[in-house]
Formats: C-alpha cells, sequence, structure tokens
C-alpha cells in the first residue's frame, strides 16, 4: 500500500517540515534566549579574531616599512654587521650618523605622527558622525600649523614653544569652529565642515605670509610646514610623539566607552548615565591636542586623518575602528615617506605631497557621494 497521503477535500499535501539550521532567525525563535546569546558569542568571537588578525596584519606592515625606510638608498661603506648596533647608538661615525641620527628619527618621526593623525581623525569622525569631519579638513591643523610657525620664526628660544604654540592655535580654532557651526544651539555638522575650510584657508594664508616675511636661515624650517614633512626630524621630535601617542591613547581609552553610548544618540546616552557634554569636549579636545602635537614635529600633512578611520572600520568594522586607526595612520605616513624618498617619478618630494595625491581624490568622492545622498 502507497505511503502518500490521501487527499480528500482536494487541496495540496502540506510540505514535509524543513529542518532548522542552528543559527537561523527559525532556530532563535524557536530555542529563545539561549540561542540568542550562542549567536551572539560567536558573533563576538569571530569579531575578535577579525580585529587580532587586523591588527598582526598591520603590525607586519608597519615592521617591513621601518625597515625599508631605514635600509632603503644604500648604505655604502657601512658593514652590514654595524647596522642593527647603529640604530641603538652603539656605533660611531658614519654608521651613527646616518642610521641613529637621519634615517631611524625619520622613520620613528612618520610612525608616531601618522599614529597621532589616525586618532585624531577616528575622533572627530565617531564624535561628528560625520567622515569630512577631521583636524585636517575642518582647520585644526592648519591653526596648529599657523602658531608653530609663529613661534619658530618669532620666538624660537623659547623652550617647548612651537608644541605649545601648535596646541594653542589648535584650540583656537577648535573654538572658533564650534562657536561659528552652532544652529539653534546645536552644532551642525555640514556647517562645522564648511566653516573648517574657510577657517583652514585663513590660516593657510596666514603661514603662507609668514613665509614670505622669513629669512634666509627661516626658509628650510618653515617649508615642512606647507606640506608637511617628515625630513630633517630629530629625537627630540620623536620624544615628544612618544609621549603624545602615550597620553592620548590612554584618554581615548577611557573615553570609548562614553563615545560608544553616545553613538546611540545623546538622550540615550544621557539616560545610560554619560556626561554628554563633558564626553564631547573631551574628545574635541583630545583630537585637537593629538593632531597639533603630530603636526609640531611633522607639519601639517594632509589627508591622513581623512582616510585612517575609514580604512580602520572597513577592516574591523565601526565599533572597533578608534583602536585600529592609530596605527593604520602610521602605515599610512610611513608608506607614503617611503615613496617620497624612493618612488619613481616623484622622489624626492614632501611626505604631505604624497598623502595629498592619496587622500584628495578620496575627499572629492566623498563630497560627491554624500551630495548624491550615498552613504559614505
Amino acid at each position: 500500500m502507497s505511503n502518500n497521503p490521501v487527499i480528500t477535500d482536494g487541496s495540496a499535501p502540506s510540505p514535509a517540515p524543513v529542518e532548522e539550521r542552528p543559527g537561523t532567525a527559525a532556530a532563535v525563535r524557536r530555542d529563545g534566549p539561549a540561542a540568542t546569546a550562542a549567536l551572539l558569542a560567536a558573533a563576538r568571537r569571530a569579531a575578535n579574531r577579525r580585529f587580532a588578525a587586523a591588527w598582526v596584519l598591520t603590525v607586519v606592515l608597519l615592521l617591513a616599512l621601518l625597515v625599508a625606510s631605514v635600509l632603503l638608498g644604500g648604505l655604502r661603506n657601512i658593514p652590514a654587521g654595524d647596522v642593527l648596533p647603529a640604530a641603538f647608538g652603539l656605533r660611531t661615525g658614519l654608521a651613527d650618523y646616518v642610521i641613529h641620527r637621519i634615517r631611524l628619527p625619520r622613520a620613528l618621526a612618520a610612525l608616531l605622527g601618522g599614529a597621532l593623525f589616525g586618532l585624531a581623525g577616528a575622533l572627530y569622525q565617531r564624535l561628528v558622525r560625520n567622515p569630512l569631519a577631521t583636524p585636517d579638513v575642518v582647520g585644526i591643523s592648519a591653526g596648529a600649523g599657523a602658531g608653530a610657525v609663529t613661534v619658530l620664526l618669532l620666538m624660537p628660544a623659547i623652550p617647548y614653544g612651537v608644541e605649545g604654540a601648535a596646541l594653542a592655535g589648535a584650540f583656537v580654532m577648535v573654538g572658533a569652529v564650534l562657536a561659528l557651526s552652532r544652529q539653534s544651539g546645536k552644532v551642525d555638522t555640514y556647517r562645522l565642515v564648511v566653516i573648517g575650510i574657510g577657517l583652514a584657508a585663513v590660516a593657510t594664508a596666514y603661514t603662507n605670509y609668514l613665509f614670505t616675511m622669513a629669512g634666509k636661515q627661516g626658509l628650510s624650517q618653515v617649508m615642512r610646514w606647507l606640506v608637511g614633512s617628515v625630513s630633517g626630524a630629530t629625537w627630540d621630535g620623536v620624544t615628544t610623539l612618544t609621549v603624545a601617542l602615550a597620553v592620548c591613547g590612554i584618554c581615548a581609552a577611557v573615553l570609548q566607552r562614553p563615545l560608544a553610548s553616545m553613538s546611540l544618540g545623546d538622550e540615550l546616552a544621557s539616560g545610560l548615565g554619560t556626561r554628554v557634554g563633558a564626553a564631547r569636549t573631551a574628545a574635541l579636545l583630545l583630537g585637537a591636542g593629538a593632531a597639533a602635537l603630530a603636526t609640531s614635529v611633522t607639519g601639517p600633512i594632509g589627508f591622513v586623518s581623512l582616510v585612517s578611520g575609514p580604512i580602520a572600520a572597513r577592516l574591523v568594522g565601526t565599533e572597533r575602528a578608534l583602536a585600529l586607526a592609530p596605527a593604520v595612520g602610521a602605515a599610512v605616513v610611513l608608506g607614503a615617506d617611503v615613496l617620497a624618498q624612493h618612488g619613481p617619478l616623484i622622489s624626492p618630494v614632501p611626505t604631505g605631497a604624497v598623502t595629498a595625491l592619496i587622500g584628495a581624490p578620496y575627499f572629492v568622492l566623498l563630497i560627491l557621494r554624500r551630495g548624491q545622498g550615498a552613504p559614505s
């Protein structure tokens, strides 16, 4: 006898139930909270593995670029066995001069300065929720550069005067941009970007004016503030960048949780206990400080802040982009500096010229996509 069901009412037989796979929406509805928790735990483990893999790959890339920056260009008359000891200052003469005093400080300044620019850009992008709102675009880096050049030309003997003036210029620019971009008691992100670009042009014009007033001795020092360069970096500058990155990194880690809650909206963040006003002010000042201290050593290397955060977000997701953005910024500046020194057809050029070649088309693309209503 056939096992097929007998149809007595003219309707089609009901299909056999399909086995539900674990992790599907149907399985979650059937199994309830336990399945949901397991699914979330699996997603978290996958995100952790992705984050760890991205960090490992970025660190390997940074080490490769660091070695290339030190070794490319030839080491004539320097024995191979003296290269590593000279990097730690254990040799004298030519090896010490070429490696320890010129190439290694330049490479480390590019790495540390890029990390600070990347951190500053990711902070502003996450806080304002606008990929265009970065320190170099809204004029923070230009303000820091204007302050640094003022002290460099007019009061060069002041201890730590360049760093202090860069911080002052950045904070003044932050205050001006925020004050002018407020509308109905709130900061309008579109106005913030447009006003920031205008104020950046003013600060750049002021820097150019100082450049025309500089004497022959000051010309080489001021040149780096027009485009941005790590040429001529010293161990004092590397020390400044190291301390700045350590302090800014710790502060960014403290602000990570308030920023995460603020991404849900100011009202909900306040309901969760976050002091929204204080956290926003702290993040704005932290980003400005990071960009200013990097600018005080390297000059305003453009577009690093703009591209680091989005690259990090594509690698590890938006929520963890802030943790990876400094490493991405370091790789961008260090790689750009290697190209600036040894790239075919373009070298030697300032590091900022190479980052502009990369970042300017991306900036235009962002403007066009936002104008068309596409997600950034």
